[in-house]
């Protein structure tokens, strides 16, 4: 009996080579690593560090020409500060609305892209669905609003719905359904809706083209499997492909999410954050409060919440993505 525990703890031993094998791919990992965590860390450490000092002090140069340590007055004053919660609020608004449009869209897209037959199941090889031949044509062309520079889709935009000239009031005229042109960009609901049509237009492609891959990435063979059981396509698409289309769907929200809310370009040249601070965003406001009023250690301190911010939002986003990769494996 002895001598059975003996041989099965030798079996269980690794042998030296092995060991000193393992380790050494360890270190390599970490050597080719560790340039890389430096450069992440010069490149996003020290900006926000360097932030977190300049708040720490009253810094405006409209009123003085030496900074003065204040401590925490600079945050403490951004407790009370109207306008600052009213610019986040209408970040998160145009930031939550705009990212569940573009992930319905994209997931409308990409399954549309993925799925297009020419014909009957029958009449191609295998009983399979064939892709239209211009199935590459239309995914080029999907993703182009996505290639365009913002400010020119702003100012596209902009256009578009203008009171006087714009086509969304000619269209509207024309068919009968306004009698008058609408300021579109001069009121306050209709101004943000036309910031996240546009935000909207321009980052849809983005995630029709990631949750395309995504869909690629599936085995036909669990469809095939499930439908031979009964299933309906509905069943097949929540039991089959949004589970395992969750990674690529969070992937997405995350990436999408840290753009919109730090959206600047887009609402500077559509409305410039009006009517009356109704599209103001946060990083329009942190933008007057450097650069229009010189007021640089309030400033820093709505840089270092925005990104506290941020942070929060995107550690929940990758408790989920870590959550549903364990609930799929």
């Amino acid at each position: 009996m002895q001598a059975d525990k003996t041989h099965s703890r030798e079996q269980r031993r690794i042998p030296k080579h092995e060991r000193l094998s393992e380790c050494s791919e360890e270190s390599t990992g970490w050597i080719l690593v560790i340039p890389a965590l430096l450069l992440l860390l010069l490149v996003y450490a020290y900006p926000i560090l360097s932030s977190f000092w300049s708040s720490l002090f009253a810094e405006n140069l409209g009123t003085q020409l030496q900074p003065v340590f204040s401590g925490l007055a600079n945050y403490q004053r951004m407790m009370g500060d109207g306008r600052f919660w009213q610019a986040m609020w209408n970040t998160t608004i145009f930031t939550v609305v705009s990212v569940l449009l573009e992930l319905v869209l994209g997931m409308i897209i990409a399954l549309i892209l993925h799925r297009c037959p020419t014909g009957s199941a029958s009449s191609a090889p295998g009983g399979h669905r064939r892709p239209f031949p211009g199935r590459n044509l239309v995914r080029t062309i999907a993703i182009l609003p996505w290639a365009l520079p913002t400010a020119l889709i702003g100012l596209a935009w902009a256009w578009i719905f203008n009171d006087q000239f714009g086509v969304v009031n000619d269209i509207l005229l024309r068919l009968g359904i306004i009698e008058q042109g609408i300021n579109w960009l001069g009121m306050p609901n209709t101004a943000m809706m036309a910031a996240i049509a546009a935000d909207v237009w321009k980052a849809t492609p983005f995630i029709s083209i990631l949750l395309l891959a995504g869909l690629q990435s599936i085995p036909t063979d669990l469809y095939e499997a499930h439908s031979l059981d009964g299933a309906t396509p509905w069943q097949n698409f929540t039991l089959i492909t949004l589970p395992l289309l969750m990674p690529q769907i969070l992937i997405a929200l995350l990436f999408r999410f840290a753009q919109a809310f730090g959206i600047f370009d887009l609402i500077k040249v559509m409305t410039g954050g009006g009517p009356g601070g109704a599209t103001e965003m946060v990083s329009l406001y942190i933008y007057a409060t450097v650069m229009r009023y010189l007021d640089f250690g309030y400033g820093a301190a709505l840089i270092v919440v925005t990104f506290l911010l941020l942070v929060f939002a995107v550690a929940i986003a990758f408790w989920g993505l870590s959550k549903s990769r364990a609930q799929i494996n």
